[in-house]
């Protein structure tokens, strides 16, 4: 029987990179064309089968995301529930928010601020079938300034399997590839021990990418490459991509 995934979208944070207009509003809450920018990553795993959600933002703005999102049945959600997280900690220390409300099980991560136009869906059914260590979603783009990106064993050919991931190399000054890691992670129930046990960085944060260096270290991940576009939102140029993407998706 297939595992049953819980959901996790993190949406904290202080949303720097789009102020001043997040001095007022969670940049989750900003409109990505016709739509809040959380109803999207929150629709990516609807769409894949994934009925329950946790969101875990920071605690003065839960009443915002409530008002605009309800109890999420008009989204097609089962159960819509909140986290609060404390402190600005790092993607890692966010997710350690949704502990108590995964209860022991696998769990889909989605950063906020992530807009795809392609499904998950065939990641999400791999991973139920073998809910164990960390399967991490990669898309080659032109530009991966500023992004995670993978280092190969060797040079990745173009309609080729992936070579063997070495290791995830946080915004190189050198690129080892053209493959970058996406806000879109699946673990197994283990990933808040893993999260726990991470160095906090020179910032003094958990990054989510020790997390998955971690599993990668010890042989425990996969990867997949996503089709379609995919857009960082938390920028003002990606909203207005990501707004371009989609209106031109419903034309």
């Amino acid at each position: 029987m297939a595992a049953k995934l819980l959901g996790v979208v993190l949406a904290g944070g202080q949303g720097s990179r789009l102020s001043p207009v997040t001095r007022v509003v969670n940049k989750h809450l900003l409109p990505v064309y016709d739509r809040p920018m959380v109803v999207f990553p929150i629709t990516t795993l609807v769409e894949a089968g994934i009925d329950e959600v946790v969101i875990v933002t920071n605690a003065g703005d839960i009443d915002a995301f409530q008002q605009v999102l309800g109890d999420g049945t008009a989204l097609g959600l089962k159960r819509l529930t909140f986290a609060k997280q404390q402190r600005a900690g790092g993607i890692a220390d966010a997710l350690l928010s949704a502990e108590q409300h995964a209860n022991n099980r696998p769990v889909a991560v989605v950063l906020g601020d992530n807009i795809l136009g392609a499904s998950i869906a065939s990641p999400t059914r791999q991973f139920q079938a073998d809910p164990k260590g960390a399967l991490l979603l990669l898309k080659e783009v032109e530009d991966v300034r500023g992004l995670g990106v993978v280092r190969f064993d060797m040079p990745s050919v173009a309609g080729a399997a992936l070579p063997t991931v070495q290791e995830i190399v946080e915004k190189p000054a050198v690129p080892p590839s053209n493959h970058a890691v996406i806000g879109v992670y699946f673990y197994g129930p283990d990933v808040f021990d893993v999260c726990r046990k991470t160095t906090p960085s020179a910032r003094g944060e958990l990054e989510i990418t020790a997390v998955n260096n971690a599993y990668i270290a010890r042989g425990a991940a996969r990867f997949g490459v996503v089709d379609g576009w995919w857009v960082d939102a938390g920028t003002f140029e990606g909203l207005h991509r990501a707004a371009v993407h989609v209106a031109k998706d419903r034309a």
